[in-house]
């Protein structure tokens, strides 16, 4: 499948490719050495023989390396410790309280069963 890498905020053409498995928002995907943040899936169609047919999907995406304490949790990626009260569970912010972690070194680092 014909596949468009454009930076979120811009729409600026980053790459074409020509993917097999397309990531859905909230992966990360890595091409060459440089890895980037899907944030929103567009799927543009073109009208052949009288139908509409996928031509290509768009990948709003942020330039970005996934952070080592990534992890793949209830089905979507999230940052940190996904178990502390205080974590956003998604894959662009970890926190409020300590947003550039890491969570072992948080003064408010509790568990969801630690609370009161």
């Amino acid at each position: 499948m014909h596949v468009e890498l454009r930076l979120a905020g811009s729409n600026r053409l980053l790459e074409r490719l020509d993917l097999d498995d397309i990531p859905q928002p909230g992966r990360w995907l890595v091409v060459d050495d440089r890895s980037f943040l899907v944030l929103q899936r567009h799927h543009r169609y073109q009208l052949r023989r009288g139908r509409y047919e996928l031509s290509c999907i768009a990948l709003q995406v942020k330039v970005q390396k996934q952070p080592a304490d990534a992890r793949w949790w209830q089905g979507r990626w999230v940052i940190g410790d996904p178990s502390c009260t205080y974590n956003a569970r998604n894959p662009l912010l970890r926190c409020a309280v300590l947003p550039e972690g890491p969570c072992d070194r948080c003064a408010h680092h509790m568990t969801a069963a630690a609370e009161p």
